[in-house]
């Protein structure tokens, strides 16, 4: 007895979702490197400023406007979805139905987009702390839409909200093999941005620069 049709459609996407969660990428697989070099890093990190934490009084979120507009319907959230992700497919508008997509903070793949948080790879409370409290808002609405620098990143949702507003000392990717990139990262963009660091914050981002 033949498959109907709607069983041979059914297999066909299911045939079709896991060769796409075969094939989400890890950005250790990556052929570019979007770092600086492993001198020029660890030479910014040697440059950042060191300092205590400054309070956090007239902290928000909406101190730092996100996910702007980048033309055709797009936010910056839905920019960073169909960068980091595989085989994504849009609705109406730059709404994200589909696609794969692989944490590497926690080595989890996903086939929903209401899985996937973007991280802001410093956040912003942290950005307040360490200097963007003397920002504009319109500074601070860049840093948080920045997608020339690592500073944004599609993960998993449980992953980034286990990190929060943590830096380094405190808090650091369950997924050892990603200390080197993700300690390259931070210094990338506190370098850019001109935020200072604390002392144990420097010490654990020299600690996993060791993991190179």
């Amino acid at each position: 007895m033949r498959p109907s049709r709607n069983r041979s459609l059914r297999s066909l996407l299911a045939g079709a979702v896991v060769l796409a969660l075969l094939a989400a990428c890890d950005p250790l697989d990556a052929d570019t490197d979007p770092h600086p070099d492993g001198g020029v890093v660890t030479a910014d990190l040697e440059a950042l400023r060191i300092a205590d934490w400054a309070a956090m009084t007239g902290y928000s979120r909406d101190r730092f406007p996100h996910w702007d507009s980048q033309g055709s319907g797009c936010d910056t959230r839905d920019v960073v979805l169909e960068r980091d992700g595989t085989g994504v497919t849009t609705g109406d508008g730059c709404d994200i139905t589909a696609g794969v997509w692989f944490s590497a903070y926690d080595g989890e793949t996903f086939d929903d987009p209401a899985d996937i948080d973007i991280d802001h790879m410093v956040p912003l409370a942290n950005a307040w702390r360490t200097g963007a409290a003397a920002w504009t808002d319109e500074r601070r609405e860049a840093f948080a839409n920045d997608l020339s620098r690592p500073q944004l990143l599609a993960v998993s949702a449980s992953s980034n909200r286990s990190k929060g507003d943590q830096d380094p000392s405190q808090w650091r990717p369950p997924r050892r093999e990603y200390w080197c990139d993700y300690a390259r990262s931070w210094i990338t963009v506190k370098a850019y941005w001109d935020l200072a660091v604390t002392v144990d914050e420097k010490a654990a981002l020299a600690e996993m620069l060791g993991t190179c």
